[in-house]
């Protein structure tokens, strides 16, 4: 320990920051080459690589430190000399300091179960599991030896501590004056001020390659940068485009033979929507499936026989084989197929509190109409403040804190098995059927997550041994849903959609890996529904218009999304995102906007190497991007997609922009 800490400092009860700064970036250095080991090929290192992603990653590491230093110099400075030497000071420090380490180990083991699941850095899915502690905490106890997994870190961290506990001891036995704990304070809390000033997580994105950047981030820094960046403000962050061309350019994506614009202010998208012949009555029955990517699927290729149900389903249904999901959590899907909106930068709509509700959606319309619309979730609908988003957006709620506990016969962390929540939709049909309305019911299932258990009994794979399980349960709960309500009354006039709220992995070689986005959704209804392979390329923000115009309804439109059906070549795209990139996909290219006004383009996206090029606003591929998400953060922030339903003069404040 002599030979690499300053003499003055050896000699200084600032000797503890010295030793904890030396186990820490020892610990950060181990779980950077822990996580380069569980990299895939896709991560393409090389010596250069590495020399970067240690280069940077030791800057993030320090910037870190230095942050936690703070508290820590403060102490050290005000402590006086007497009570420094001080028996209880001494026990305090130890323990802080051992508990400093047995954190340091702690998120090692954190970072790496996150990397496992995610193959990203802590990021925006980490503070939401820090928020819903619940959820997370029975997730947790549920998928992993918890207890082995504490003690063995206690034993591991006991081992170092022993090593480190005598220059601790000689530090607490030194004296020094006011004078020179001021001046070494001083300097030490310098660094703090220098890591916020010159470093942010520009640095970060020093590759084209999206497993390098991570592996150079540092777990720590990025999840406290995620508290600050839970909504980015568009116009400071992102190029944008005059808005006369945006509004212009975007009124020109949104529009439809049987649509008329309703005004001509500056992004107002508000039109009608008028069908041909008398509306169909018929009931919704949409279930949104967790983390079900289009992989998972037979019909897409799967090998394993994962889903029968939904395999013979398809052979049944309206097939729709070009689907994207516009994000990678279950909040972008709620929001793009309830609101049609493109994602926005930041956190998902559903989540911003108090912002989240009055809006257009699929709801409101139905309701309007004088349908029995829910939300049915699986789970406790508070997490990820989904209760308040559909309550304020027309929907009435039916989640695991509304069901009696004997009417659920297995639940995990995330809630009650697919097969109860769908006994709970039959229910809720069956009594809309008898007041004589027609229903629609948007469905969350939550069987298709870690831990990936469920009822004994139901497939051949055993409850908790994986993914391949729990997509096979889904499966079965399904199929064992279509043959419950086939002889009820409502079955031949409803319509049943299944589709992904988005795909099992996010992680790819570039910002949005496109294979990460495809996701299934069929549609079945026998009596109504020829089966058919739907090969147009769409998004999930074309959902609402699409199920509204196999309605044949005449309804004023907030929507981002037309109805697939009735799409022109032309008119084929998917909307792709996450919280920072903003994509814009049609076959051949993928437009990207990113923070700090970067603009770029894969050609090929298809590939698993697509080129990847930087162009221009001009580019007239990228101006439909930016059209599309200049639009919608105006539009979102003015509120001009506000439900009329809700107050008369809303039409009149969205367009005044209020």
């Amino acid at each position: 320990m002599h030979s690499i800490v300053p003499a003055a400092i050896s000699k200084s009860r600032y000797l503890v920051v010295a030793v904890i700064f030396l186990a820490a970036m020892l610990t950060f250095a181990l779980t950077r080459a822990v996580l380069i080991a569980l990299s895939p090929d896709q991560a393409e290192l090389s010596i250069g690589s590495l020399v970067e992603i240690y280069g940077i990653g030791a800057l993030y590491d320090f910037a870190f430190f230095a942050y936690a230093l703070i508290p820590v110099c403060l102490y050290l400075w005000l402590m006086p000399n007497r009570l420094w030497r001080s028996r209880l000071n001494r026990l305090l420090v130890h323990l802080a300091c051992f508990a400093a380490v047995y954190g340091l180990l702690f998120i090692v083991v954190a970072e790496i179960l996150f990397w496992l699941e995610f193959q990203v850095r802590f990021n925006f899915i980490s503070v939401d599991y820090l928020v819903y502690r619940r959820e997370v905490t029975d997730n947790i106890a549920q998928s992993y030896p918890i207890g082995l997994i504490l003690t063995g870190i206690f034993v591991v961290t006991a081992l170092i501590y022993w090593r480190l506990a005598r220059p601790i001891h000689r530090a607490l036995g030194q004296v020094e004056t006011l004078r020179g704990r001021t001046l070494i304070t001083l300097a030490l809390l310098l660094l703090p001020a220098g890591a916020y000033a010159a470093l942010d997580q520009r640095l970060m994105h020093f590759s084209g390659n999206a497993y390098q950047n991570e592996l150079a981030g540092d777990g720590p820094y990025q999840f406290f940068a995620a508290f600050r960046n839970n909504e980015l403000d568009y116009g400071r962050f992102y190029t944008t485009i005059d808005d006369e061309l945006a509004s212009a350019t975007l009124r020109q994506e949104v529009k439809e033979a049987n649509s008329e614009f309703v005004d001509n202010a500056p992004y107002s998208i508000r039109r009608q929507i008028k069908a041909e012949g008398g509306e169909q009555q018929r009931n919704i029955m949409l279930v949104m499936i967790e983390s079900l990517g289009a992989e998972n699927l037979g019909v897409f290729g799967n090998d394993k026989s994962l889903t029968p149900n939904l395999d013979n389903l398809a052979d049944q249904s309206l097939l729709f084989s070009r689907l994207y999901s516009t994000g990678t959590r279950t909040t972008r899907g709620l929001e793009a197929v309830t609101l049609s909106i493109p994602p926005t930068p930041g956190r998902s709509i559903v989540k911003r509190l108090g912002h989240e509700s009055g809006m257009w959606s699929l709801g409101n319309v139905l309701k309007s109409k004088g349908y029995d619309t829910r939300f049915l979730y699986g789970g406790r609908g508070y997490f990820d403040n989904m209760n308040a988003f559909f309550s304020g957006n027309g929907y009435d709620i039916v989640d695991q804190t509304s069901v009696a506990d004997k009417e659920i016969g297995f639940k995990n962390a995330w809630g009650m098995a697919d097969e109860y929540l769908y006994t709970q939709a039959i229910k809720s049909a069956d009594d809309a059927h008898r007041q004589g309305r027609p229903f629609f019911f948007h469905l969350m299932t939550t069987s298709n997550h870690r831990p990936y258990t469920y009822p004994v009994g139901r497939i051949d794979i055993p409850s908790g041994s994986g993914r391949d399980g729990a997509v096979k349960y889904t499966d079965w709960a399904i199929g064992d849903f279509l043959a419950r309500v086939r002889d009820k009354p409502w079955f031949a006039d409803t319509l049943f959609v299944f589709v992904a709220d988005h795909t099992s992995g996010s992680a790819g070689k570039t910002d949005l890996p496109l294979d990460r986005y495809h996701v299934p959704m069929l549609i079945y209804s026998p009596a109504h529904l020829a089966p058919q392979r739907i090969d147009k390329l769409a998004s999930q923000i074309d959902i609402a218009p699409t199920l509204l115009g196999m309605l044949n309804m005449n309804y004023e439109s907030s929507a981002f999304g037309k109805d697939i059906l009735h799409m022109a070549p032309q008119d084929e795209r998917a909307l792709i995102g996450n919280y920072q990139h903003l994509g814009l996909y049609t076959p051949g290219t993928l437009s990207v906007i990113s923070p700090r006004r970067h603009l770029s383009q894969q050609h090929n996206p298809e590939s698993r190497d697509p080129q990847i090029v930087e162009v221009s606003a001009d580019d007239p591929h990228m101006r439909r991007d930016l059209a599309y998400y200049q639009g919608a953060d105006h539009i979102y922030h003015h509120r001009l997609n506000a439900w009329n339903g809700n107050d008369a003069n809303a039409p009149a404040l969205a367009r005044a922009g209020k």
